[in-house]
């Protein structure tokens, strides 16, 4: 009884660690999975909260409308790494300041998009997206 225990339990370890290991895999997704490059938005607000974690950062920007109405939009961007080989750190985006984001919106029209451009009040702008835009096309 004791020897089939034994080789049960590695093996359910083993299942687990399997297991586990694969949602970082399930978690990262592409842009044309999830968002939808034909509705583009540009949203401007207070930037309420910031995730510098991987697969991608998350920013969460307040847009207030002129009826009063808050809309809290989700941006992703790229991942970490990437974004620091830019020379884009963590403290680039803050909450409390004020941004105007440029993306594309998510395929189930939620609130949340993949965010590629910000741009600050004093004009600056950060490319915030996965890949860089290519110049070609511009």
């Amino acid at each position: 009884m004791k020897t089939s225990s034994v080789r049960v339990v590695p093996a359910a370890a083993l299942l687990l660690g399997l297991a586990l290991g694969a949602l970082p895999i399930l978690a990262h997704h592409s842009f044309a999975a999830e968002y939808d490059s034909n509705k583009p938005v540009k949203v401007s607000g207070v930037v309420t909260k910031v995730e510098w974690l991987n697969p991608h950062i998350w920013f969460y920007v307040d847009e207030k409308t002129s009826d009063g109405k808050v809309t809290n939009w989700a941006f992703s961007g790229g991942a970490p790494g990437q974004l620091m080989r830019r020379g884009i750190t963590k403290d680039v985006i803050q909450p409390g300041m004020m941004i105007e984001v440029e993306g594309f919106r998510a395929k189930d029209g939620s609130d949340n998009a993949n965010g590629t451009k910000v741009t600050f009040p004093d004009g600056r702008q950060v490319f915030t997206a996965s890949q860089e835009p290519d110049s070609k096309k511009n």
